[in-house]
Formats: structure tokens, sequence, C-alpha cells
């Protein structure tokens, strides 16, 4: 019955079983009288005894453990030089192995799916107790797969800490299947590992110059693109751009100004243009500042020493192009008082210019922060930098319309597609911008690369300015193909793109 239970037992003889409350425990022994050495010639002379307990796969959620009487043989062999051997039960136990080949192979598994500390409490869930280390211990000492034969190889980066340390992650794109991690995001690696793969035909990658060097070095008769995921993801970047330098433009105007701007008596207002604020002024300093450091070869890491400024400050500073990219990224910040500022608007604009009072009513509303803030907003309007407008509907922030544009017109709410169209009514260069990006998204939903040379062209004679960047540097790599658009096999966008 046991056997019928137990196949992979069928070697031995078990003489005993029992149950404790946490294990169960079986006593048993090798059936076989003689035993071959490694030298290949049988023994039946018994040197001596000792027991060997090997741990088994769980039965009814407790754990197996056989205590096995192992015989040490002498070898009858003159010439051998083993004068005495233990035995091996052929698919039961390998040499100082205490698992049976069958829970090895379980756990191997478990440690796979789950890694470590999730894969020891799955494992003691069922039954089986074993350390974190030992399942990474399993997984280590699988041998390499084969990488066979790669024709469309992906290449993308990964942070082992986000912001301060990258690696490199190698995808087989037919397969999915990962095929090799460097540690860093140079090209030199990329090629290395390329040259001993002269069959691939297409390099997945995104627009990093390490990994376009890298793969123009390594593999000059592949063809590289840009997968699906970082055409959309760049495009977003540079629609966001877009919107924000129009953001003055975002806001309806109110209903009457028209009929009074294009009345014959108007005369032009004549309006002082604001002082900029102190952090405008300071990053404007900085960006110069690291530009010029990085220009004489410095290094971020001595730049960020020099100008007393964080690893990732100087990192902005130096990849933005211009000064103004800068800027803008740090005024479209939300603010704590953003959500408030309509009730602030109007009281100011009715006579309440109290900063305490004001405090005191948004904090009703629920308003967090603190009273300087509040001050800080309300000193705008005092200096003349902010003024408060006319209460109204508050404009949608550049994120908003950012998101409006790039979302499917099927997936927009009746509310905020009536509010995009009305956007575009009143501003050509955000109209512009919109049949731009829908143009694009219908191209590469549609997998219409014969259209992109079109798109390229149209998008860098407009007057958009963040998209003919984009069009110049991110919808086409350096290839034997310039047609080459996003790759048919690259992982999806990562938000329904707008085709309509």
């Amino acid at each position: 019955m046991l056997l019928e239970l137990f196949p992979h037992l069928s070697a031995l003889l078990i003489e005993e079983v029992e149950r404790r409350p946490d294990k169960v425990v079986l006593r048993a022994r090798a059936r076989a009288t003689t035993v071959a050495c490694r030298c290949g010639k049988g023994s039946a002379r018994v040197h001596g005894r000792y027991v060997r307990r090997l741990r088994d796969v769980a039965v009814g959620g407790l754990g197996v453990v056989i205590e096995l009487c192992i015989r040490r043989f002498r070898c009858e062999n003159p010439a051998c030089s083993a004068v005495t051997f233990a035995e091996q039960i052929e698919g039961l136990t390998t040499p100082h192995s205490r698992h049976t080949p069958l829970l090895r192979g379980v756990l191997t598994q478990i440690g796979l799916a789950l890694a470590g500390r999730a894969g020891a409490r799955l494992a003691a869930a069922v039954g089986i107790s074993v350390g974190r280390d030992m399942l990474l211990r399993l997984v280590r000492a699988l041998p390499e797969p084969d990488v066979g034969h790669v024709e469309v190889l992906g290449v993308d980066d990964f942070a082992f800490r986000k912001g301060r340390h990258y690696g490199t992650v190698l995808i087989d794109i037919a397969t999915h299947r990962p095929l090799h991690l460097f540690n860093g995001r140079e090209g030199e690696d990329l090629a290395a590992w390329l040259r001993d793969h002269p069959e691939v035909k297409v390099i997945c990658r995104d627009r990093s110059s390490g990994y376009g060097e890298g793969a123009r070095l390594g593999a000059p008769q592949a063809e590289q693109v840009a997968d699906r995921y970082h055409l959309w993801a760049n495009l977003g970047q540079a629609v966001e751009k877009a919107v924000n330098a129009h953001r003055s433009r975002l806001a309806e105007p109110p209903p009457g100004d028209a009929d009074t701007l294009a009345g014959p008596e108007a005369e032009p207002e004549v309006v002082q243009p604001p002082r900029e604020l102190k952090i405008v002024t300071r990053l404007r300093e900085q960006h110069a500042a690291a530009h010029d450091l990085w220009a004489q070869g410095m290094s971020k890491a001595a730049i960020g020493r020099k100008l007393g400024l964080h690893q990732a400050t100087v990192r902005k500073l130096v990849d933005a192009r211009s000064a103004s990219d800068v800027v803008a990224k740090s005024l479209q910040r939300a603010h704590i008082v953003d959500p408030y500022v309509g009730h602030l608007h109007r009281r100011w604009n009715e006579g309440v210019r109290n900063a305490p009072q004001l405090y005191r009513e948004i904090q009703d509303l629920g308003y967090p922060g603190g009273e300087l803030a509040v001050q800080r907003h309300l000193r705008s309007y005092r200096t003349g930098r902010g003024h408060a407008p006319v209460a109204g509907p508050k404009p949608p922030s550049v994120r908003e319309v950012t998101s409006w544009i790039m979302t499917h017109p099927e997936h927009l709410s009746d509310e905020n597609a009536d509010k995009l169209h009305r956007l575009r009514e009143r501003d050509a260069d955000l109209d512009r911008l919109t049949l731009h990006v829908r143009k694009f998204a219908a191209m590469m939903t549609g997998r219409h690369g014969d259209r992109l040379e079109d798109w390229i062209t149209g998008a860098e004679q407009d007057t958009l300015a963040p998209l003919a960047s984009f069009a110049t540097t991110s919808a086409v790599i350096s290839t034997p193909s310039a047609t080459a658009c996003p790759c048919p096999t690259g992982p999806a966008p990562s938000r329904a793109p707008s085709t309509g």
C-alpha cells in the first residue's frame, strides 16, 4: 500500500511508520543485497551501517522524513582506490544530499516562482520546513538556460535602487524570456553580447545613446527600432511640454471679455511684466552653472560637490536642454493650497484681505497645511505678481489637458471631451497638437509604418517645438531602414492611444 502512495520509494523496504505531531517518519533499508562500487565491481561484503535522514515531499500537510539505514561495503577490486564505499539508491539519494530528488524539484520550483521569503512561507503552509537561503541556493544551482536563436532582442534598463543604481536586461521578444542581466547601462556590455549572437536581426530599445552605440558596434547588421511603450511615453512627455508652453491659454475667458475687447472703443491694456519668482531665478542660475561645468569636462558628482547640489538635481539640470524645461516642470507642480485657490480668489475679490481669517476659512473646508503657505499664496496678489482673477471655473491643469489629448476619444468622459473640444476651438496650436497625436496613435496601433515619414515631416514643419523634437530624436532611431516605427512584437503602451 505504501509503495502505491510512494512509487519513488520502490527500492526501499519500509520497516516502520511513525506519525508525530509535526511529521511522518519512515524507517527503511535498501532491498538490494549487492551494490556496485564506483569502479563498477559489485560487492556484498558489508563493512558497517549508519542511519541517514532524508526529507521527502509532504503528505497530508505533514513533512515526511525517511530514516534510511545505509550500508558501507568493502570494494573487492584490488585496483580500486576506494577501500570502502556507501551505497547510493538510484533515484532517491545523492552524495551529501538531505533531500530526495522529488522534494528538491518541488523546492526549486517554489524558489523560482516566489524566491526566498515568500517561498519559505508557502512551503511552510504545505508542511515543508525550509529556509529562504536554501531556496535561493537551489535556484542559483540551476544550470544557465540555453539562449538559443534570438532574432528580435529587447533592451531596457531597470533599477536596483531608483535614481542611483541601474542595470540592463535583455529579453527575447518572441518568447518574452529574459536572456541576460548587466550591471549598469553602458553600451560596451551590450556590444560584447551581440557579437556572440550574430543572428539578431532587430533590436527593440529605448532612445538611450549608450544602447544605440552598443547596438551599432555589436550588431551593425541589425535594425534598431523603438518599442511602443517608449514611443508613447516619450510622446506624452513632448505633449506635456507643448501644453505647458500654452498654459496661460487653458482658462476659459470670462463671458463678456470677447465682446468688450472687440468693441470699437476698446483700448489695449498695458500689462506690466510680472517679477520673476526667486525659485525661477535660482533654477536659471543653477542650470547655467551646471552646463558650464559640464562643458569643462567635470562629472555630475563633481558638479554636485562644486555647487552643493544633490546628484539627482545635477542630473536634472544637465539633462535639460534649456532652463525653461526645468522651470516649467517646477512651476506646474501641485501645491497644497491649490484645491482652495477658488475660495481664496472669491473672498479676495469680495474685499477680504486678512490672511489669518482666510486661513481659518479654508481650514474649515479641510485645508491640511499651515498658515504660512496661505500667506505666501496671498503675497503674490499683494505684490502684483499673481492678480486674483474674478471668481469662475478653475482652469484645467497641464497634466489634465495632456491626459485628455493622450486618451482615446471613446475613453474620455463626456465632460472631459467637451472641455477638450472647447479648448481646441479657442487654441489652434493645441488643436493641431491633438491632431498630430491622434494620427500617430492610429499609425502605431494599426502598424502603418509607411506613414511615419509623412508624420515626421508634418511635425517638424509645425511650430510646436517639443513635438518637432520628439519627431527627430524619438520617433526614429538611426537604422538601415528609416521607416522602422513601432516594433510589432514590442510591449503595449501603458495607456490606450487615441485614434479618433
